[in-house]
């Protein structure tokens, strides 16, 4: 399952958010740093209208949706490298994700405390980072000696690992993240044991008032900007409107986003982000007991897919009967669709496109 963590300044709207999106975590959003003791931790269904389309045209008796988990982890202060405030004991929480959330406080409010003392999300994203980045170190440091060890006796292997901690390292010296580094993935394979947090693919919470959901602010654009530079995805969000959301209907919420001027919620832009930063897509598999969505890595083939389901699928793949959601829909049934001849065998070469509709045939 893919996961998330959500990190940022104490009072920036993380634990808001975070049980906005998850509707029943228990994370307490209160007017005080360190109010999340514990990462929450929740599961959120992927929102894909296409699930129950394709229910209703293979009379499924269930929808099971591809999941996301949110980690909700304490905020984290200048110092939290070196213990300050709650420290690595989160720092080590993010290291488990796929993906970091990083929410940023776009909003003035005189009512809820900043840390700093005053909104500037450049400072606060440089916060967060930096002490992401001297965690990195650390890490970095402690391998180095033996690293250069094994390089002198090794083989490439251990050289590549060398090279590229060296190769990181400089970039984290000059104050930038790991990211920025440019690694192959030969060189981020190398070093992945290590799961260094600035290497992560990392999302920007833009995190404004309701009234600003729609085109921004001058501190969005502060956030964009600075994204840009490290090559991360910006979402602006309303963690309150997401708070909202949770008590309105189906229709009541669509109309509600559209008098904000936007078309969806920050769940649907979050994950729409994850999945296009990591390279996510998804696949369908349908049949009377179930209607499901499968996430898998972009460029895919078809026997890889078959081993999301089950590892025994890659090993007996023999082919897949495929066809385009899309392709499906226009026909109205798998029966129709095969009558029409839309429905095509694809082989071990077959590299799965979103938003196919599969069946896989194996010798298990």
């Amino acid at each position: 399952m893919l996961r998330a963590g959500i990190v940022g300044l104490p009072n920036v709207g993380k634990s808001t958010l975070f049980n906005a999106l998850v509707a029943n975590a228990k994370a307490e959003a209160a007017n005080f740093p360190f109010c999340t003791i514990e990462p929450n931790v929740g599961s959120v269904a992927v929102p894909d209208e296409r699930l129950e389309v394709l229910a209703k045209l293979g009379n499924s008796l269930q929808i099971v949706p591809a999941r996301v988990e949110f980690v909700d982890i304490a905020g984290l202060v200048k110092g939290a490298s070196k213990g300050e405030g709650l420290g690595n004991q989160f720092l080590g929480n993010i290291r488990t994700c796929d993906a970091i959330v990083h929410v940023v406080r776009c909003f003035d409010n005189d009512d809820i405390i900043h840390v700093e003392s005053s909104v500037d999300p450049g400072r606060d994203m440089e916060i967060i980072n930096l002490e992401l980045a001297l965690s990195d170190l650390a890490q970095i440091d402690k391998r180095l000696d033996r690293s250069r060890k094994a390089a002198r006796t090794g083989g490439a292997e251990a050289k590549l690992e060398l090279e590229t901690l060296e190769k990181v390292r400089a970039v984290l010296d000059e104050g930038k993240t790991a990211r920025q580094a440019h690694l192959s993935d030969e060189e981020k394979k190398a070093i992945s044991f290590l799961q260094l947090l600035t290497i992560k693919p990392t999302i920007y919470a833009a995190n404004v008032n309701e009234a600003d959901l729609a085109s921004g602010n001058a501190y969005v654009d502060r956030v964009r900007s600075l994204a840009q530079q490290e090559g991360a995805e910006v979402v602006v969000v309303s963690a309150q409107v997401e708070a909202e959301l949770i008590e309105l209907s189906p229709e009541d919420r669509a109309d509600f986003l559209a008098s904000l001027g936007v078309k969806e919620g920050g769940l649907k832009s979050l994950i729409r982000a994850t999945y296009r930063l990591l390279g996510l897509q998804t696949y369908f598999t349908v049949g009377e007991k179930e209607a499901r969505a499968w996430t898998i890595d972009r460029g895919m083939k078809a026997p890889q897919a078959a081993g999301v389901i089950h590892s025994d699928f890659e090993r007996g793949f023999i082919r897949a009967e495929t066809i385009g959601y899309e392709d499906l829909v226009k026909a109205g049934s798998m029966k129709a669709a095969k009558e029409k001849g839309l429905v095509r065998s694809e082989g071990k070469d077959y590299v799965v496109q979103e938003g196919d509709v599969m069946l896989f045939l194996t010798n298990v």
